[in-house]
């Protein structure tokens, strides 16, 4: 298990460009199952969950070339379906969530899918029936097997239908989205999720032959095609990670520019951001956060203390809310956290208490945060990252907090962040890598 050691208290400066975003690049990886034809992929990150994703696809024999840093070529032209119930490919499975995004596309082309119950991050309960009702709804038959938590589904024929989604889930969008490009006849996919990340896929596939419509509305209209064919496709850059750098340099009182972030792609982020008082500069397709040693939250118009809360898309989304949390720690006033999709998301503030925080854990779902004012500075601490998005907002503490901090379990950092350490250490960061 490595850990970062941090000196903290050190303001940053300079630029630094965000990664291509991670949630996209698990989606459009796993499209390139529907085609035979060679699919070029380009500014995917180097992070561990999109790395054991493209070697999940490699154990079933799809042909994967690094082209250059961050570009791949996927030929899925030799696809061996028996493989899916080897060891070595449901292990691999089960330890990455975005593997169940397999399954729609193999369902397509292949007529059949196996899938270990998959891994992922411990934020609270996270069903599948949406991937699952969805695939049944085109014709799939499923089977559970609780023995050894597998998963099995598999259908002659897939067919287009009306289908309602219980829940605007993004992954359960884009499974359902993927089998339906090639079901025979027209599928209309309501309550669909419409994240930038869903609206990339959907251009991707339309730019193989597929057949989509309503892209950017929770309404889609998807046409049925015999098969579809190569293509090349550029991921965005990745909205978290650009949020997670706006923090950052509020919370280390930094100076910093952001490069390309594709603002318009950033729907509420930098809106919320200035909500608690963060000042934030567009430049041209740049965000440049100048230093500020003092930020105010923002009431409510009735006086009332602030909300914020995640939503489905263009709400603000829930990854960000650990970052939204720890900024606040130094803000002047309050404000309530509200994470109202996993029940276990915010676990990891006794960790920010131990740092001097003021927080208040109302229940699984609710912080008041009463902020210091950058009166109090935060205490470095030993700690241990529970999830992705947790363990950057730890990460964002310790870098702004006095004396020296330790961060342990940082593979889960490196599931969504890549190079980070290398990144922040040209901006100024007194961070070492321990493995």
């Amino acid at each position: 298990m490595g850990s970062f050691e941090i000196q903290g208290g050190h303001r940053l400066k300079g630029e630094i460009s965000p990664q291509g975003a991670k949630n996209e690049a698990l989606q459009v990886i796993c499209a390139t199952l529907l085609t035979a034809e060679k699919v070029i992929i380009r500014n995917i990150p180097d992070i561990r969950d999109v790395n054991n994703l493209i070697n999940l696809l490699k154990t079933i024999g799809v042909k994967i070339h690094k082209l250059k840093d961050n570009d791949f070529s996927f030929q899925a032209d030799e696809i061996d379906i028996n493989t899916l119930k080897s060891e070595s490919y449901l292990k691999l499975a089960s330890s990455i969530r975005g593997s169940v995004m397999i399954v729609g596309p193999l369902l397509a082309r292949e007529g059949m899918g196996f899938l270990p119950k998959p891994g992922g991050d411990k934020i609270g309960r996270r069903r599948l029936d949406t991937h699952f009702h969805g695939l049944v709804k085109l014709g799939a038959k499923f089977d559970y097997q609780a023995s050894n938590n597998l998963f099995l589904i598999s259908a002659k024929r897939l067919k287009g239908t009306y289908i309602l989604l219980e829940e605007a889930s993004v992954t359960g969008t884009a499974n359902v989205l993927m089998a339906s490009a090639l079901a025979s006849g027209t599928t209309t996919i309501y309550n669909a999720a419409c994240e930038p990340y869903i609206q990339q896929l959907s251009l991707m596939l339309n730019s193989m032959g597929a057949r989509i419509s309503g892209i950017g509305s929770n309404l889609l209209t998807i046409i049925g095609v015999k098969d579809l064919h190569a293509c090349e496709h550029r991921l965005l850059p990745d909205m978290i990670e650009i949020g997670s750098f706006i923090g950052m340099a509020a919370l280390t009182r930094s100076a910093l520019t952001i490069k390309n972030v594709s603002y318009d792609n950033l729907a509420m982020i930098p809106a919320h951001f200035r909500k608690i008082g963060i000042k934030l500069e567009k430049k041209g397709d740049d965000i440049y956060i100048p230093e500020m040693d003092h930020y105010e939250i923002e009431n409510f118009i009735d006086g009332s203390i602030l909300t914020i809360s995640d939503g489905i898309w263009p709400a603000l989304t829930p990854d960000l809310l650990s970052v939204f949390l720890v900024v606040a720690t130094q803000a002047r006033g309050s404000v309530l956290i509200h994470q109202k999709m996993f029940e276990s998301r915010l676990f990891f503030v006794d960790k920010l208490i131990d740092m001097g925080a003021q927080i208040i854990l109302c229940d699984p779902h609710r912080a008041t945060v009463i902020g210091l004012d950058n009166q109090f500075p935060l205490r470095g601490t030993v700690m241990t990252s529970p999830d992705i998005r947790a363990g950057v907002a730890l990460l964002i503490a310790a870098l702004s907090a006095e004396g020296t901090s330790t961060i342990h379990n940082i593979e889960q950092i490196d599931r969504g962040y890549q190079h980070i350490d290398t990144r922040l250490r040209a901006l100024g960061a007194k961070i070492k890598r321990i493995d």
